[in-house]
């Protein structure tokens, strides 16, 4: 659009295995710390386990912190967080017009009364009639055996106020690009003048790791970088949102620009078809100006599953830009992929260099020059490519 308006990132919100806040992430990565993995307490699989956290400073009522699924908790942290970041935490006009677009998945089994289904059904003479028995008779009101997805954004509304329009995605990895793309495109339109987007996902948790291993899709120990060698996924829990708003919007309250979000692009390639994937992310990369390679890195929210990490990892190797793997780091969130991605590229982008290359990811090369541009490249495990643009906001 001609008459598009600049969006600007003024707050981020970060939680992963690394730690909180963007602070404590430059430094981990900065300082080239080692990935923190747990290979036992899920064994035979790898789990980014979500670092030590008080929920308290963010959600200080208890009675909330309890009717929150972990996933709920890690993500109304992180908006706080954001909110924090952004500067306005509390500040009930403008989080009356606030904004909010998240991405979640449907929410937490109940582990409990799925073990004792599968523990039992294979003693019924009538299977159907025993599992629809056992539904209707687990059945939380209003519920189903899994938390529902919008209810992050409920309690994120509830907790810090964020009382503007909002609207949730689900769709694993495609529903967090789309969170950050219809964010920005409001703002940009002109349609919005301040939101909060992200998402938020638990990996520690059986449920999704059996879906995981049931597909042959979880990464099993010992782990090993995604982009050289895609053996699986190593999900990990995190939580990121970002504050977009409109640059008019910011200055009127005196707000600062940690970096300018310039693009957010979704696409669903036909994965039956060889090449696809490849095509459409180049088209991709080429639409966010990969082609202009002054001052730029490639930041990949690559899934580690095994055929179409490998796609984007060739594409990515075609670039000649420097990449860097986000997944490598903190493991892979899912829904909340692109929003922690988007967040460490433009805290890198912010500080104007990138972190040094991880021993063993043979994509990622030195790169000692100033940075101003992060193009961020997350195609999903079984469905969806997007990529996204960070400039640096002068």
């Amino acid at each position: 659009m001609s008459n598009r308006r600049d969006v600007w990132i003024t707050g981020i919100g970060l939680v992963s295995s690394l730690g909180e806040g963007p602070e404590a992430h430059w430094q981990a990565l900065s300082s080239g710390a080692r990935p923190v993995i747990d290979e036992s307490g899920f064994a035979p699989y790898v789990v980014h386990p979500l670092a030590p956290i008080s929920f308290d400073a963010q959600i200080p009522k208890k009675g909330d912190q309890r009717q929150m699924e972990p996933w709920q908790r890690i993500g109304t942290y992180a908006a706080g967080l954001a909110l924090d970041s952004a500067g306005i935490k509390g500040n009930k006009d403008i989080l009356s017009t606030t904004d909010m677009v998240v991405a979640a998945g449907g929410g937490e089994r109940d582990q409990a009364v799925d073990g004792a289904i599968l523990t039992d059904i294979e003693k019924q003479p009538n299977p159907e009639v025993f599992l629809n028995e056992q539904l209707q008779s687990n059945l939380r009101p209003t519920l189903f055996l899994a938390q529902l997805s919008n209810l992050l954004a409920g309690n994120i509304s509830i907790v810090h106020g964020v009382t503007g329009s909002s609207r949730t995605f689900m769709g694993e990895e495609s529903s967090g690009t789309d969170a950050v793309r219809i964010g920005w495109s409001r703002i940009a339109a002109g349609t919005s003048e301040i939101a909060l987007v992200g998402g938020a996902y638990n990996a520690e948790r059986r449920d999704m790791l059996l879906l995981f291993a049931l597909k042959r899709l979880a990464m099993h120990a010992p782990w090993a970088p995604v982009l050289a060698e895609p053996k699986g996924v190593p999900t990990g829990s995190a939580g990121a949102f970002l504050v977009l708003e409109s640059p008019e919007h910011a200055t009127a309250r005196g707000a600062k620009p940690i970096a300018k979000l310039s693009g957010v692009w979704s696409e669903r390639a036909r994965r039956n078809e060889p090449g696809a994937v490849e095509a459409v992310l180049g088209e991709l990369l080429k639409t966010a100006g990969a082609t202009d390679a002054e001052a730029t890195a490639l930041f990949s929210a690559a899934s580690g599953a095994p055929e179409p990490t490998q796609a984007e990892a060739a594409v990515l190797a075609r670039s000649g830009l420097p990449v860097r793997s986000v997944t490598d780091r903190v493991g892979h969130g899912l829904e909340a992929q692109m929003p922690v991605a988007l967040a460490l590229a433009a805290l890198c982008v912010a500080e104007g260099k990138l972190f040094p290359p991880l021993d063993g990811e043979t994509l990622e090369k030195p790169f000692d020059g100033p940075l101003s541009r992060a193009i961020v490249t997350a195609v999903g495990h079984w469905r969806g490519e997007g990529v996204a643009l960070v400039e640096r906001a002068d």
